[in-house]
């Protein structure tokens, strides 16, 4: 990557008369924000502290993107506007555009979702090839200088404004390098919270819920015949007294399956390779172990415990400096089994471009009025994760009250009702990808169609097409055949 080519003193940098503007972190959310920022300022300075892959392999920093990544049409949206063309290039580069809930076989707590005409979509590949597609076109730019193996030891000013970074290079360097605008987009690991105390300012109140899930993942060879397959998905049942297990496919590129287990605090897959198939089978339907009973695993199974919501509301702080704003899971990390947090990110950094359309990236009040707008996506994800991960036997995090008793009544009547109705359904799933508010759900038109309940019976099974059906019945076949198994 570019070395910095403004750099004046070892230690320091004095602020030039160009603008500039730092960010914090070198995955997806931080090339969306430096790809924003360059139509800003005149140069744009990303530090992370890996090297950053040249092509769609892993990063170091970056174990979650062993599991299943689903990126919903709010946040497809999202990056669309930001860098048009970039669904094109994912899609060119294996990744498949899925119609929900055309391409949806997925169980909730109340039964089969039906596959009605498509009412929303998702983007499904590797998290590795979402992350390089949306690199490749912002690191070539003239304007973007990345800082690879840097660490970034603290925000330099005062409580009133942030006005650099302090650095240390990989030889042990320190310097400062001067800003008009810092982004943190260092993920879940943000220590944010911490620099800004150390410029004077109050702590931010911070909350988690915590279900205690843990993931294990395993990538397999997808059979023939399987190129269209839907996404495959048995949701646990937060009511019922039991850990809330889940067992996910999702189509990768390369003709690949990534299968993603999931279970709560008392029920948590394990990284035993002989466990795999028994857990996706022990969930509320056994659809995803059948799938995959004589598939061949590509990888050993990979295991994550990382998935704690965890909310910081730098919006209601009661100062923020200028000049510093954060985004993506730096204010917010969800659990993963939801699979809000890459298209909450994105929304935010939409939410950024608007700012600084409107009023520069040197405004007064610009990063408070930032940090603002982010709270309406982050609000809608933190409400449907931990709405649901607070019920779970053991579950540790604040009792959400009775009016969010109240309003889940109304989302279990909701959840039936979707299984059933189509105007539901859409209303749901608007919600679901982020593509309209919480609040859509209580227009008159949809409470009075949950009034009313589903319209067509509960479906008795999987909702999978002859062919699907033939993929699952002859991987089925192959074991029953197979002498070893007998």
């Amino acid at each position: 990557m570019s070395s910095d080519p403004l750099s004046s003193d070892p230690l320091r940098y004095g602020r030039a008369t160009a603008r500039r503007a730092v960010v914090i972190g070198g995955g997806l959310v931080g090339m969306l924000a430096a790809g924003v920022l360059r139509e800003y300022v005149d140069q744009v300075t990303v530090v992370d502290r890996d090297t950053l892959p040249e092509g769609p392999r892993p990063r170091r920093s970056l174990p979650q993107a062993h599991h299943a990544h689903l990126l919903w049409s709010g946040g497809a949206r999202a990056i669309e506007s930001l860098l048009p063309g970039t669904t094109d290039r994912w899609l060119a580069a294996g990744a498949r555009r899925i119609p929900l809930p055309t391409g949806l076989v997925s169980m909730s707590a109340h039964g089969w979702f039906r596959r009605f005409p498509e009412m929303q979509f998702v983007i499904a590949c590797s998290r590795d090839l979402l992350d390089w597609v949306v690199r490749e076109q912002i690191v070539t730019d003239p304007r973007i200088v990345v800082l690879e193996r840097t660490e970034l030891l603290g925000l330099e000013g005062n409580s009133g404004i942030v006005d650099g970074v302090r650095l240390r290079g990989e030889a042990g360097d320190e310097r400062v390098l001067a800003a008009d605008l810092v982004v943190d987009a260092s993920g879940r690991g943000s220590r944010a919270p911490e620099w800004l105390r150390s410029l004077g300012l109050p702590k931010v109140r911070e909350e988690k819920v915590d279900s205690g899930l843990a993931y294990a993942s395993r990538i397999f060879r997808a059979p023939d015949g399987s190129d269209e397959y839907p996404v495959v998905n048995v949701q646990a049942d937060a009511r019922e007294p039991r850990p809330g297990c889940t067992a996910t496919i999702v189509p990768l590129e390369g003709r690949r399956w990534l299968v993603t287990l999931s279970g709560t605090r008392g029920g948590q897959p394990t990284n035993a390779a002989d466990e795999f198939e028994d857990f996706a089978r022990s969930v509320r339907h056994p659809i995803v172990g059948e799938l995959i009973a004589r598939a061949e695993p590509l990888t050993e199974v990979v295991v994550s415990r990382s998935t704690v919501n965890r909310r910081r509301y730098y919006e209601k702080a009661a100062d923020w400096p200028e000049g510093f704003v954060a985004v993506g899971d730096a204010v917010a990390t969800y659990n993963p089994v939801y699979g809000h947090g890459m298209s909450v990110a994105a929304q935010g950094v939409l939410a950024l471009r608007r700012a600084l359309a409107a009023h520069g990236v040197a405004s007064p009040g610009l990063a408070r009025r930032v940090q603002r707008s982010l709270a309406g996506p982050v609000g809608t994800a933190w409400d449907l994760a931990t709405g649901q991960d607070i019920l779970y036997p053991g579950a540790i995090g604040k009792d959400p009250g009775i009016a969010a008793k109240v309003l889940r009544s109304y989302v279990d009547r909701l959840m039936l009702t979707a299984t059933g109705r189509p105007l539901v359904a859409k209303a749901l799933f608007d919600v679901m990808t982020l593509s309209a508010p919480t609040s859509s759900l209580l227009r008159p038109e949809v409470a009075l169609a949950v009034l009313r309940g589903p319209k067509l019976p509960p479906l008795q099974g999987p909702p999978l097409s002859d062919d699907e059906l033939r993929v699952a019945n002859e991987r089925r076949g192959e074991r029953e055949a197979d002498p070893a198994d007998a």
